[in-house]
């Protein structure tokens, strides 16, 4: 039956049981997903904040400071002292904006992209695993529930940009 999992759980009607282990599920690969960035900034003193604001500032070089705060849904102080700390410590510029001369362009610095690469290699080398370990149909059929979970502003958001290519 093109509905059950090889251990013969039917999905189509899923149990209060079988939702209860995907949300547990969930919550420990997302500790494994991040234990190995957390290992690499305990020693420099960053957190998961500064992780994700290196993560997307290198996805979208030159993105702006509101853009950001989109991203991330984090309040003004808190991306701030995030961005403060990136800065002072060599990691990101702030570039002024050509047009508007407001607006902020981050974009990282030879040092940043060597910690984004670090970083994202980790958690590359986690996903590669795991990906090859479920197979392609599983890849593609986890892509599709994560999207689904977002609400649509956040999907709009992660289409956006992965349809950049950035």
């Amino acid at each position: 039956m093109a509905d059950q999992t090889p251990s013969g759980e039917n999905l189509l009607f899923l149990t209060d049981e079988q939702l209860r282990k995907g949300i547990e599920a969930m919550f420990f690969a997302y500790r494994g997903f991040t234990a190995d960035p957390d290992r690499i900034l305990e020693g420099m003193d960053y957190g998961r904040a500064h992780h994700r604001a290196v993560h997307f500032i290198h996805r979208s070089p030159g993105t702006t400071v509101s853009n950001l705060l989109t991203i991330l849904g984090v309040t003004k102080q808190s991306l701030n002292r995030v961005l403060r700390t990136l800065i002072e410590e060599g990691l990101v510029e702030a570039r002024v904006g050509r047009r508007d001369k407001r607006e902020r362009h981050l974009h990282l610095t030879t040092k940043g992209q060597e910690l984004e690469r670090v970083l994202s290699d980790a958690q590359r080398a986690r996903m590669r695993a795991a990906y090859r370990a479920a197979g392609p149909q599983a890849v593609a059929g986890f892509r599709q529930v994560l999207e689904a979970m977002m609400d649509p502003e956040l999907r709009r958001q992660y289409q956006g940009l992965k349809e950049s290519g950035a």
